[in-house]
């Protein structure tokens, strides 16, 4: 469990750091657009206050605290689960990165009432139009890992 709780902390403080630093340093809530290495990567500003790719999101305020409550049972859900059947280390590694990424989203949602969205990429003629966090990979990356690297124990 340790190393859970490890990575998710290494998560969350680049996410928090990260979002700082491109929302007020480099000001992107208020310049909109910095291209780094277009289209490759560019930064975009997007408050996302609803799930992935803006759905609900309505303007309601009591979905905002619904999507928290949500992050934070499934969270705890994942931790309840490994804990009771530990997975191996990358199984453990997964964990980890989902429950850091959507702690990094929860900060956002109590602080600004939306995700902070910045990273942009597009390829090969195909412009993205959607912008996604660090957060927001780990959550991907995580899940992701969790089905690979974890399994059911076969009956005896």
């Amino acid at each position: 469990m340790r190393l859970v709780f490890w990575v998710a902390a290494v998560i969350f403080v680049a996410d928090q750091v990260v979002k700082y630093l491109v929302v007020h340093i480099l000001d992107l809530a208020f310049v909109g657009a910095i291209d780094v290495f277009p289209p490759y990567l560019n930064l975009r500003m997007a408050w996302n206050y609803g799930i992935n790719f803006g759905l609900f999101a309505q303007a309601s305020d009591s979905v905002r605290w619904v999507l928290i409550a949500v992050a934070l049972v499934i969270s705890a859900g994942v931790l309840w689960w490994i804990r009771k059947d530990p997975p191996g280390r990358w199984g453990l590694v997964a964990a980890g990165l989902l429950v850091g990424g959507a702690l990094g989203n929860v900060v956002d949602r109590v602080i600004y009432g939306a995700v902070a969205d910045f990273l942009n990429m597009s390829c090969c003629g195909i412009e993205n139009p959607y912008a996604f966090n660090i957060a927001d990979i780990s959550i991907f990356a995580g899940a992701l890992g969790l089905i690979l690297f974890t399994s059911e124990k076969k009956a005896p």
